[in-house]
């Protein structure tokens, strides 16, 4: 089975969504119900490609959710398993081949029509189906109902579509990645605010070689934090938190240009290349992802930031106190300790954003920001 659940322990991979839609007045008995009905069912001996459902993430055998709690505090906690069965092009050639020679000799003709060829394929196709073992993958999901947002453990938007439709059609609400530069994620001031940067300030007009798109603000964002994170040994001052320390760790992957124009740089190791960073970044790269280090007090994460996507892939956490020895506690404690730390680390890269932001859409961006970033790219 694939291996990638970490929301329990280990590290984690997550995109965060925002749940569209009203919850019914009898939300608790609604999604008992909805959750067992559209759990996870075996394909067995089926000629299905692929097959999915809920089940619970304590124990992926509970299909049926008889056994494992799926309500963690004000959370609900479960899985989507994905089943899929793959036919080998190379066994489906062959084994094609071998029933149109078959037929050949049963019929005595040396020529089959292209209808019966294709027949043969598609019928050896579904034989070789049927008797696949299908290969599972498990992936989980940690709903916050009250503040109707929700972690989902994967990056790939195959998955991802594959889990709104389900969601969708098993909850009547609608799944939506959350991306902090979209218009329902702002207040109605920063939206036009907003909106009027993107009309008024794009790169050709300013010549401030930073994207007018708001959804390359995401890769200006990280370029900013590697600059901010440089200016003070590491250390950014947050409004509402106080000093945070951020390092970038390891790997560094920049972009520009599509198509044929396309070009790319990756600097990894024990410590990112800088120097090849900044020369990709003089050169009008922008920084797509970043493994990072990020420290609050006593407590630090590690992963690696998915700049398009405001997502997390890797993330350790902090050790909880049951790991560090402090304290024995509960399997649902150890999850809503592991849930808090997910949720401060995201929150402490909201803020960054957050400050980021503030800073972007004012006039001091282009009188006091961006002449020290472009000061800090050409040492």
């Amino acid at each position: 089975m694939e291996d990638i659940m970490g929301l329990l322990s280990g590290t984690w991979t997550f995109s965060r969504h925002r749940v569209m839609g009203d919850l019914p007045p009898t939300f608790p008995a609604f999604i008992n119900e909805r959750i067992r009905r559209y759990s996870f069912a075996e394909l067995e001996r089926s000629t299905a490609e692929q097959t999915l459902g809920w089940t619970s993430a304590e124990d992926v055998l509970d299909t049926a959710f008889s056994y494992a709690k799926y309500a963690v505090g004000d959370f609900l906690v479960f899985a989507l398993r994905i089943d899929r069965k793959t036919v080998p092009p190379s066994l489906l050639r062959i084994r094609t081949l071998a029933a149109q020679n078959a037929r050949l000799t049963e019929t005595g003709r040396k020529r089959l029509s292209r209808e019966e060829n294709e027949a043969i394929r598609e019928r050896v196709r579904l034989e070789i189906l049927r008797a696949a073992l299908p290969v599972p993958a498990l992936f989980e999901l940690c709903w916050s109902v009250s503040d109707k947002t929700l972690y989902f453990s994967s990056l790939s938007p195959r998955i991802m579509r594959d889990f709104q439709d389900l969601f969708k059609e098993s909850f009547s609400l609608t799944p939506c990645p959350l991306l902090p530069w979209e218009a329902e994620s702002l207040d109605a001031d920063t939206a036009e605010r907003l909106a009027a940067w993107t009309r008024k300030r794009g790169a050709d007009a300013t010549g401030d070689g930073l994207a007018s798109d708001p959804a390359l603000l995401g890769r200006e964002f990280l370029t900013w934090l590697w600059f901010k994170s440089e200016e003070r040994d590491g250390r950014i001052t947050l409004p509402d938190t106080g000093d945070v320390e951020l390092h970038f760790q390891r790997r560094l992957v920049l972009e520009s240009g599509e198509g044929e124009y396309f070009s790319s740089v990756t600097c990894q190791g024990l410590n990112a290349d800088l120097k090849e960073g900044k020369e990709a970044l003089r050169q009008g790269k922008k920084i797509r992802e970043a493994r990072l280090k990020l420290m609050r007090d006593d407590l630090t994460w590690e992963f690696t930031f998915k700049a398009d996507a405001f997502a997390f892939q890797t993330m350790k956490l902090p050790a909880t106190f049951t790991e560090a020895g402090e304290a024995e506690d509960t399997e649902e404690g150890r999850t809503l300790e592991r849930i808090y730390l997910i949720r401060t680390g995201v929150d402490l890269m909201d803020q960054l954003w957050a400050d980021f932001f503030r800073s972007r859409l004012s006039p001091r961006w282009t009188t006091e920001e961006m002449p020290r970033l472009k000061a800090w790219i050409g040492r």
